[in-house]
């Protein structure tokens, strides 16, 4: 009996264990099978993200291939505004902001902004470093030189014609020079097709008239938001300017030698291969596209750089070029004890950081060219005569002056109207006084960098006066909201604060009035040509002892004012770079003399 108990047992132990064997048999081949049908998947996306990856990068190429041939063009690019159209951290934070607001507005913005982008199908709210190299390039050279429709005022609506490398181009010249280096493939080395070997270039250059004319420029520089208020207004004010009426273009101030000055055009090769230079006399068009626009962006995110993407756009983000990483200076400091820092993973080799750092000094000179053709377009549109004095120069009495500006630009308003009241054009004028010491000023600025108007965070919280003078040329949003009176705002959306904000459909046609019943712009910019005359008066307790004055005058101009950078969401670095490329122009200074 006990043998036998004892079998039973035995037997019955065995079944336990086959049981559970066979059980985690069972589970092993199905957690198995789920982590092939997850790798499999994963593989898919993968796939499927390659595919898409594949196919951009080869229906829409990037700059870089474009570069080989036409480096002259590339460089102007690569710091232009229309290169940080896609980059600019301002415009995502804007267009975040808007989107909450208005979340009707869509792809709107970004299809000016990231054409390729919206060509290949991105979300709208895809991040940076998420997107295509290609589309993180904003208005690249296939978002003009691949449109071969001509448009109007569709607000951005543009069809880039897929292809690759080889696909047809379409420019202001024909294709004679074209054809004659594919008729000599072999001497200039070049492939004009997939299969054959050498430099990859387009087959064929088509000329294409309108991308020479001002028209061109239109569907992304007359902006009309779903509200129907202009964002852009500079068609409008061009096509009836004397620059338009004299056949002036955009592309001649713009793109001419003479950065604002319709003075003609630069000459250069159509494209160099090699040692090989291709039509050298031909009219060169400056694709760095002078205007006021600058970048607020990391070195070594912008300008577009080639050596840059080694790393993506979350590691450039973490590199301190405020801190000057990986120069020669800092990397001493580190190695003898004297600076301590936590690097993150990614620029814990010294090496790393010292490649990151010769692309940041690239890309910073770049900017530098850059910021000194800002300044020249901005100083060759505009001029400031005087002072011209109102009043006795005597002392213990008010003083009374004006400036005389002039819009010097024949094409647009100064400044353009682009972006409704975001650009600041204002005048800061100061008075020494005898013993050296400022004794007035107005046009100054508050702690954040804001002048002193109803918009300073200063002002309001009664840190500083309210500039009673300020001359200020900057556009203001003027909202009647239905239970209030008429107040300025930030941006053109009527908030219904009662309610959940939305929208408030037109009841007449925008398209007539240039903006719908409860938002209106209070232009302040001077017309082509115009003058206008800045009027100031120093109260006479200010002026009571004789003696040498002086008068110091410049105008300054700045992209966005801080205020709205904060209300959108910017970062305090982006605020600091706001104000460190913030402009002087036209500055002088007049001494005078106060008698008794």
């Amino acid at each position: 009996m006990k043998v036998q108990s004892s079998i039973r047992i035995n037997n019955k132990t065995h079944a336990l264990w086959m049981t559970a064997l066979s059980l985690l048999m069972m589970a092993t081949l199905i957690i198995f099978a789920m982590s092939s049908a997850h790798a499999a998947g994963k593989a898919a996306e993968a796939g499927a993200d390659a595919h898409a990856k594949i196919y951009g990068e080869d229906s829409y190429p990037s700059a870089s291939k474009c570069k080989a041939c036409h480096t002259q063009i590339y460089e102007e690019w690569r710091s232009s505004s229309h290169a940080y159209a896609g980059i600019s951290p301002m415009f995502h934070k804007f267009e975040q902001k808007i989107t909450e607001l208005a979340p009707t507005i869509g792809n709107f913005c970004v299809r000016c902004h990231m054409s390729v982008g919206t060509s290949l199908g991105e979300d709208r709210a895809t991040p940076l470093w998420k997107r295509s190299q290609v589309s993180r390039e904003g208005v690249t050279c296939i978002s003009c030189h691949r449109v071969n429709t001509e448009y109007s005022k569709s607000n951005g609506e543009r069809r880039i014609e897929p292809g690759n490398i080889h696909a047809p181009v379409y420019g202001p010249f024909d294709g004679k020079a074209l054809e004659g280096v594919i008729n000599n493939a072999a001497t200039y080395k070049v492939a004009p097709t997939p299969e054959a070997r050498g430099t990859k270039i387009h087959a064929s250059a088509v000329q294409f008239e309108q991308i020479s004319k001002s028209e061109f420029c239109v569907s992304c520089h007359q902006v009309a938001v779903n509200l129907g208020i202009k964002l852009e207004v500079v068609w409008d004010q061009y096509r009836s300017s004397p620059a338009k009426e004299k056949g002036i273009s955009c592309q001649d101030c713009h793109m001419g030698k003479v950065p604002g000055k319709a003075e003609g055009y630069e000459t250069g090769p159509a494209a160099k291969l090699g040692k090989e230079v291709i039509n050298p006399n031909r009219r060169h068009s400056n694709h760095a596209f002078y205007g006021p626009g600058y970048p607020i962006a990391h070195p070594g995110v912008f300008p577009h750089n080639e050596n840059a993407e080694r790393w993506s756009m979350e590691d450039w983000l973490k590199f301190d070029y405020r801190a000057k990483w990986g120069s020669e200076e800092f990397e001493a400091a580190v190695s003898a004890g004297k600076v301590k820092v936590k690097f993150p993973e990614v620029w814990s080799d010294a090496t790393d950081r010292a490649s990151a750092w010769e692309v940041v000094n690239e890309n910073l000179e770049a900017i530098n060219k850059k910021k000194e053709l800002r300044a020249k377009v901005m100083e060759n549109g505009a001029k400031i005569d005087g002072p011209f004095f109102k009043s006795s120069l005597k002392a213990g009495q008010a003083l009374e002056f004006s400036y005389k500006v002039t819009n010097t630009n024949s094409g647009h308003n100064l400044p353009s109207g682009s972006l409704g009241a975001q650009p600041e054009l204002w005048m800061n004028v100061a008075l020494i006084g005898p013993d050296g010491k400022r004794i007035w000023e107005s046009g100054h600025v508050d702690s954040a960098g804001d002048f002193a108007d109803i918009h300073s965070l200063d002002v309001r919280a009664g840190k500083i006066p309210f500039d009673d003078q300020l001359w200020s040329l900057q556009t203001k949003f003027l909202t009647t909201n239905v239970k209030g009176t008429e107040r300025e705002m930030y941006l053109p959306v009527n908030l219904d604060v009662d309610q959940i904000p939305h929208l408030r459909p037109p009841t007449q046609p925008v398209t007539v009035m240039n903006h719908p019943p409860f938002v209106r712009m209070e232009q302040r910019s001077i017309p082509p040509l115009g003058s206008r005359d800045a009027t100031f008066k120093i109260p006479a307790k200010l002026m009571t002892a004789p003696g040498k004055y002086k008068l110091a005058v410049r105008m300054r101009s700045r992209a966005e004012p801080i205020y709205f950078m904060r209300f959108v969401g910017a970062t305090t670095d982006m605020e600091r770079s706001m104000n460190e490329w913030m402009l002087n122009i036209h500055a002088s200074s007049a001494e005078f003399e106060v008698k008794k």
